[in-house]
């Protein structure tokens, strides 16, 4: 998969006989299922034939070394996204829990002037909305960038899938609001008179 098509020329059998040959059908039909029916019929033609090692194309292309080596690049790649989500995860997660945790005097005189639970919750919310999506913006033009320099390297990918970045943005979305509710539970059940006594 890796290296261009050698120049080949296809001669009759007859022509050139050979002890050893290779026989490639194209189907419809569900190619596995295929393969005992085509061995029985080469031994019906001749019974001095030997078939042996039947596989699907997809099989071979599978199997071999190249996709071999293309998937294990790509769960390499997989366990490097995710230990950067967990981290990003816990960077947002300490950065808004920081955030609150300076913020606890302010939160404290809010909800003793009598703001509402709901309003602190969207405060932390709203700014971890913002780290997160500047955070994904940032994320979706790198991605673009690196993507086109790599595209050689990208086996039945568009290099620009709307649809992978839109899911990957909703997934990092979604991640930062899990990160961003448990500072924002902490920061609307403070009470504002120990708020009030930190100094």
């Amino acid at each position: 998969m890796d290296v261009a098509i050698p120049p080949v020329i296809y001669t009759p059998f007859n022509q050139q006989p050979d002890n050893y040959f290779m026989l490639v059908v194209r189907t419809a039909q569900s190619e596995a299922a295929l393969l005992p029916a085509i061995a029985a019929l080469v031994r019906q033609i001749d019974p001095g034939i030997v078939t042996m090692r039947g596989a699907t194309m997809t099989a071979r292309v599978n199997d071999s070394q190249s996709a071999y080596l293309h998937r294990s690049l790509a769960w390499l790649v997989g366990g490097f996204a995710g230990m950067a989500l967990l981290l990003g995860l816990v960077g947002l997660y300490g950065v808004i829990a920081y955030s609150v945790s300076r913020r606890t005097r302010e939160i404290g005189v809010r909800i003793a002037l009598g703001a509402q639970k709901r309003s602190v919750y969207q405060m932390i919310l709203n700014e971890a909305g913002r780290l997160t999506v500047v955070g994904i913006l940032a994320g979706v033009i790198c991605s673009l960038i690196a993507t086109t320099l790599m595209k050689k390297l990208l086996f039945g990918v568009r290099s620009w899938d709307i649809a992978t970045l839109a899911l990957v943005a909703v997934v990092l979305g979604l991640s930062g609001v899990a990160a961003s509710f448990l500072p924002a539970r902490r920061a609307a059940s403070v009470n504002p008179i120990e708020a009030l006594r930190v100094e």
